[in-house]
């Protein structure tokens, strides 16, 4: 495959794994702003921790999401290890999310519903590229491309992230 065709090949692959993260990110986001302003209106938590609290909502959401949509035929062999890194990766995310509400917030006073709902868009915006990286750099490993070889030379592409992937092995049993 001709260089341009190859880069044509990757960019599709990442274009459909960013429309589908987009997807299942969005419903997360509902489901986010959704529990942040039921929490907000119907309790008397503070501001950041009713977002907190939707964050961590919207986290267990977007995991089944990512797994079972976004990444579903990524390497599933290390769950164990893949949940770690998204718990750890989404508490990051939790902590830039809710990072910028605590600043609008109590930095300069803007707690309206409004003023609120914006910078809890904002933050899970910011939240959302970190994510995005570290989802399908890190958490939702890639498995090896069916069309290589056995010594993975001829045929070789890199795989949507830019890095060589291993040779095919077979995923029977899996």
């Amino acid at each position: 495959m001709s260089e341009q065709g190859a880069l044509r090949v990757r960019v599709g692959r990442l274009v459909r794994e960013a429309a589908k993260f987009g997807a299942v990110g969005g419903m997360g986001l509902l489901v986010n702003l959704l529990v942040f302003n039921l929490v907000r209106h119907t309790t008397e938590l503070p501001v950041v921790r009713a977002s907190v609290l939707a964050t961590v909502v919207a986290i267990a959401f977007n995991y089944v999401g990512f797994r079972y949509f976004t990444y579903r035929d990524r390497d599933k062999s290390r769950r164990t290890r893949e949940l770690t890194l998204f718990l750890l990766f989404s508490v990051v995310g939790l902590v830039i999310e809710n990072g910028v509400l605590y600043a609008a917030t109590y930095g300069f006073g803007w707690d309206s519903p409004l003023q609120s709902n914006v910078f809890k868009f904002l933050g899970t915006a910011i939240a959302t590229l970190f994510r995005f990286w570290s989802y399908r750099t890190w958490v939702f490993q890639a498995l090896p491309s069916p069309d290589h070889t056995e010594g993975g030379v001829e045929g070789a592409e890199e795989a949507a992230d830019g890095s060589a992937e291993e040779p095919a092995v077979s995923r029977l049993g899996r």
